[in-house]
């Protein structure tokens, strides 16, 4: 978890963590506090007044005015500590540096995609610089959705039709995970990416090598895992919620309510743009129309690499 991990939090990677945690554990060691006090006061009061006798009246209970203005101003005190504090946080968290580095953030079933200034484009892994500031911004294709990286402490709502935004600085080279957290569909405790925390010079090299081509087929296989499309189609034969992509290309396929056609190019292609249109017998309707998106290029690589898989 990292040297500055705790059992409550894992190891903070960011400029604005250490802050973050502060607000955390305030409010964490009021809340440790007043229950300790509380759960003392209730063993006390049922030690002290219990009754001694059935006979035995209690006395009459008086106003206690010093008494009530305390649970009175106290609790509007501690309120206003941790408002103060954490609205500090919030406009910080908010705000971010005219020199942030912008990448563009696209969630859908099932997967986070992410662009860069320079054309480059990532699914499922996130790149970015130490020690510069990086911006976020970000927008739903389909439902809504939730961006969060722990080790950065942000997290932020993706809404369709609109954008939002985050920011953060990482302050460490490493490997560290993207959660959703927002219930997304199906599968959306499989909607998981990385960020990789490279130093400037390496990160300079990942935009250049990430923006250059690869072959169709190779770029397919990357596809096809950075896409998500392992979790429901498997390329060794097994049934999992789709069907296996083995030996897929020029077999004939068999549908719930469509006529037999062969898997040709323009069968794998419509299958992907438009999942619900054939549905094979045997398997749920129950894959996201969020792949229509897909462009030409990456369109084309995943139909190469299907074609491969034998």
């Amino acid at each position: 978890m990292g040297d500055n991990a705790t059992f409550w939090l894992p190891e903070g990677n960011s400029t604005l963590s250490g802050e973050i945690d502060a607000v955390f554990y305030l409010v964490y060691w009021i809340s440790v506090v007043i229950f300790i006090g509380v759960v003392a006061a209730m063993a006390y009061f049922v030690i002290k007044y219990r009754r001694k006798s059935e006979t035995e009246l209690p006395p009459a209970v008086h106003v206690h005015k010093l008494m009530e203005a305390a649970w009175i101003v106290i609790p509007t005190i501690l309120c206003l500590i941790v408002f103060v504090y954490g609205f500090r946080g919030f406009v910080k968290l908010n705000t971010a540096p005219p020199n942030s580095y912008e990448i563009q953030a696209v969630a859908k079933q099932w997967l986070w995609e992410f662009s860069y200034s320079n054309g480059a484009e990532s699914i499922g892994e996130l790149h970015v610089p130490v020690d510069r500031p990086v911006r976020v911004v970000a927008s739903s294709e389909d439902v809504l959705h939730s961006f969060y990286i722990p080790v950065f402490r942000i997290k932020q709502d993706i809404l369709p039709n609109r954008y939002t935004s985050v920011w953060f600085e990482a302050t460490k080279v490493g490997e560290f995970d993207i959660l959703c957290t927002e219930y997304c569909g199906l599968q959306h405790s499989g909607m998981l990416a990385k960020v990789f925390v490279h130093s400037q010079s390496d990160f300079d090299a990942w935009l250049a090598e990430a923006n250059a081509d690869l072959p169709p087929a190779e770029l397919g296989a990357r596809l096809y895992t950075q896409n998500n499309c392992n979790t429901c189609h498997s390329t060794d034969g097994t049934s999992v919620i789709g069907p296996s992509f083995q030996g897929l290309f020029g077999k004939q396929r068999q549908f719930e309510s469509a006529p037999d056609v062969e898997a040709d190019e323009n069968y794998l292609r419509e299958s992907i743009l438009d999942p619900g249109a054939k549905i094979v017998q045997g398997f749920p309707n129950a894959m996201p129309a969020s792949y229509s998106s897909l462009s030409a290029k990456n369109l084309d690589a995943l139909v190469a690499f299907i074609k491969t898989l034998e």
